[in-house]
């Protein structure tokens, strides 16, 4: 059949019921584990308001350009990336490649990115069963590292949400992916509700807000030993990046079950403001708590997540309440995330190998689910296997290697492309239907289109030496920083 509104041949595609949902299961990509545990770290590091500021304008130079190319993309061809790539480039081998990239960063992130969303499955029954409470700090870190240390632990929460995914993304579009957004996505709001209130009536709000929104440029343009460093604005350019689920294929995949009626910029902007407050909502309800207690607020990532705030928790009133649904709340994230990837990976399937969509989903589910189990066991069985080396040379475990091919190179290279192919290559008459025929709002367009040709893969292209320099470490003497 043609699809409407494209003239392109495809497969009957299921559809997004309305705008409404797309935005809701968009933002629900988006809406991931870096949102809760990397941007309050992120934030508090590097000046509060200051690094707040410029992640808001990096989401504007490249978040928004980049997110609106990939629905622009996904809605005009009606395919996942290969597909949509391989239409428009009329089969270029090098775009149909880009294509191919997308969806590998799905599949390869889905694998390692379920045993951590298992870790919040895996806390949430902890704090629903009160494990954790009125212990010591000693308490708190051997919890986790006994977690860590024990592969069928972290082998049968894997398990539990790559089956939750899978169980999910099964039954299609509105079957599945609605149905369950429409669910977790206003239960995750809530939940959010819920923590950020008692954060400000029972925390200490003034210290927990001043040090996220009050600005220290300080911190912004100067390291430790206060000499000058690129290396805050170059986080939160990554930070805009990844949060929007940019580079993957995702918002392509998405964008290809969006009506041809709806407004992508408009769509696009709500996306990203949903996403973003959840980020600034996160960090209200993570820091109120944290300064409460007089934690450790520089504390990054997992150990933010499953050491610090456990610890939190198991002090104040109410904790195993309020530990409970934080950790509920992480979960749902982490599965709307998930879903996304997924999809990604089985839509190829679907669109290019004609497979039916329970096969593509329980076959490449479990191949992801396999894959995923050397992650599973990165801080166990296989410890003492190290893929790649940081840039001191020390040996990084499996997982840590993984999520760092992933995201300092497959992501950003990928998002590059995307916002080439959309500035340079892709027809004007594409663009213009696209953007303009649902729009009335022809400067937003040029401005998009000025943007995303000249400032936003400049942009993307010195995020990538940046995160080169993670590893390798020459990127900032590229820059002239240290």
């Amino acid at each position: 059949m043609k699809n409407p509104g494209t003239g392109l041949e495809g497969p009957a595609r299921g559809m997004w019921s309305s705008r409404f949902m797309f935005i809701l299961a968009a933002a629900g990509s988006a809406i991931g584990l870096g949102n809760i545990w990397k941007f309050p770290y992120m934030a508090g590091k590097y000046g509060g308001g200051a690094f707040v500021l410029m992640y808001l304008a990096c989401i504007g130079v490249i978040g928004i350009p980049i997110l609106v190319a990939e629905i622009l993309i996904g809605r005009h061809t009606r395919k996942n990336p290969v597909g949509a790539f391989s239409v428009l480039s009329r089969k270029n081998r090098f775009w149909t490649a880009v294509g191919f990239l997308g969806v590998a960063s799905g599949f390869v992130i889905l694998s390692y990115y379920s045993v951590v969303g298992g870790w919040t499955v895996d806390y949430f029954t902890k704090s629903a069963a009160g494990s954790y409470l009125e212990a010591d700090p000693g308490r708190i870190n051997e919890i986790f590292s006994r977690m860590l240390a024990n592969p069928w632990e972290q082998a049968v929460w894997h398990t539990v949400f790559m089956a939750a995914t899978m169980g999910i993304v099964v039954f299609g579009v509105k079957e599945g992916l609605e149905r369950w957004i429409e669910v977790l996505m206003p239960l995750l709001l809530v939940l959010l509700g819920i923590l950020v209130v008692y954060g400000l009536v029972a925390g200490d709000a003034a210290g927990g807000l001043g040090y996220l929104f009050l600005p220290d440029w300080g911190k912004f343009v100067t390291n430790a030993a206060g000499e000058y460093t690129p290396r805050p604005m170059l986080e939160a350019m990554g930070q805009a990046f990844f949060t929007l689920s940019l580079g993957m294929g995702a918002m392509i995949t998405y964008g290809s079950y969006l009506g041809d009626q709806e407004n992508i910029p408009g769509s696009a902007l709500m996306v990203a403001i949903l996403d973003t407050a959840i980020a600034l909502l996160a960090s209200i309800a993570i820091f109120t708590i944290v300064f409460q207690y007089d934690l450790d607020p520089k504390a990054a990532g997992p150990g933010l997540v499953f050491q610090v705030l456990p610890l939190a928790f198991s002090q104040m009133p109410g904790g195993r309440f309020i530990g409970t649904a934080f950790f509920l709340l992480l979960s749902f994230a982490a599965l709307t995330s998930a879903i996304s990837l997924l999809e990604v990976v089985v839509a190829h399937f679907i669109d290019d190998r004609k497979w039916a969509r329970r096969t593509a989903t329980v076959i490449m589910g479990t191949v992801v689910w396999v894959l995923g189990l050397f992650s599973a066991f990165s801080y166990n069985l296989l410890e003492n296997v190290t893929l790649l080396e940081d840039k001191e040379g020390q040996g990084m475990p499996i997982l840590d290697s993984v999520d760092l091919i992933a995201t300092n190179y497959m992501l950003p290279i990928g998002g590059l492309f995307i916002a080439l192919f959309a500035g340079w290559f892709i027809k004007q008459q594409v663009r213009d239907r696209q953007l303009l025929e649902h729009s009335n709002s022809r400067t937003f367009y040029r401005v998009w289109l000025f943007v995303t040709r000249y400032f936003t893969p400049v942009a993307v292209a010195i995020l990538i030496l940046f995160m080169i320099d993670k590893h390798l470490g020459i990127a900032e003497w590229i820059v002239g920083g240290k």
